[in-house]
């Protein structure tokens, strides 16, 4: 019996989040083509055979000199750390740079190399990525081409992953899918939701706050907040005589009603907090409860 902790790293867009769902085969972390689109760690329980891989979902790396970027970069660098090894996800398409820098950051646990989106490319194009990453081939574990759409692979991923983890007991129930907090996976649903419906400047000065979860027989009763930075982007957020803010609301309880497998009632509300995601300490309470 093996048990230990899996963290999947790699810049933003890389398809971290698409992975961890496909992997989980349910829908708990959110999927965005915007930048940035992860803020929190999510966490996702994989029974493999008679192993359970503890899957963390971290925001992307990339260089950035705003706060809020700044500390969701910290959080990825810190869950390098703390893990038993490091999944690094790099889309095809992606530059071998985004590699290197990952090496620079020195990197104390073996880590595996997952080549994303194989399926969109050729083989020659496949390839050749993967001769550019044979030139670091003392530095990872193992080099893995992957596809969140082609089921064949994950048994591939998990066999090899497994070799790396320690003999242990099971951290957690062999039943949970995920030990993130309920309100975690329902705000990003909703925030997902923001970043669909909106144009692209917006949903980066905007996140969300459940206010309240109460479930009563059959339905379940969500409250939430959206904070806006400006009077404008509120105003967009709600839309004329609110049908924005209705849609949204729409997408997102959709999402969170096919997780919850019941009845979801979502009432959405909007906040001005002008400039919030420039101030540290608000942004430490508000992304990470702090």
């Amino acid at each position: 019996m093996k048990s230990g902790f899996i963290s999947i790293v790699g810049r933003t867009n890389a398809g971290k989040s698409s992975i961890l769902n496909s992997l989980l085969e349910e829908k708990i972390a959110m999927v965005s083509h915007k930048q940035n689109a992860t803020r929190r760690k999510i966490n996702a329980i994989i029974m493999h055979n008679d192993d359970q891989l503890i899957f963390i979902d971290t925001p992307g790396l990339h260089a950035s000199s705003k706060s809020m970027n700044q500390l969701m970069i910290d959080l990825a660098i810190k869950s390098i750390a703390d893990c038993d090894v490091i999944l690094f996800v790099a889309s095809v398409y992606d530059d071998i740079i985004d590699y290197e820098n990952f090496l620079k950051l020195n990197p104390k646990v073996p880590h595996i190399v997952l080549i994303n989106k194989v399926d969109l490319v050729d083989k020659e194009t496949l390839l050749k990525k993967l001769s550019q990453y044979n030139q670091f081939s003392s530095n990872f574990s193992a080099i893995i081409p992957y596809s969140a759409k082609v089921k064949f692979y994950k048994k591939i991923l998990l066999d090899e992953l497994v070799k790396y983890l320690p003999e242990h007991p099971y951290y957690y129930d062999s039943e949970f899918i995920t030990t993130t907090n309920e309100k975690d996976i329902y705000r990003d649903f909703i925030l997902e939701s923001i970043y669909e419906n909106l144009s692209d400047e917006i949903p980066y000065t905007t996140e969300v706050k459940i206010d309240r979860v109460k479930e009563l027989n059959s339905i379940c009763y969500i409250n939430a907040t959206i904070i806006s930075s400006s009077n404008s982007h509120k105003a967009m957020i709600l839309g004329k005589d609110g049908a924005t803010i209705k849609r949204i609301g729409k997408d997102a309880r959709k999402k969170i009603e096919k997780l919850a497998q019941r009845k979801i009632m979502l009432k959405l509300f909007v906040h001005l907090e002008k400039n919030w995601h420039k101030n540290e300490q608000i942004l430490k309470k508000i992304l990470y409860d702090e």
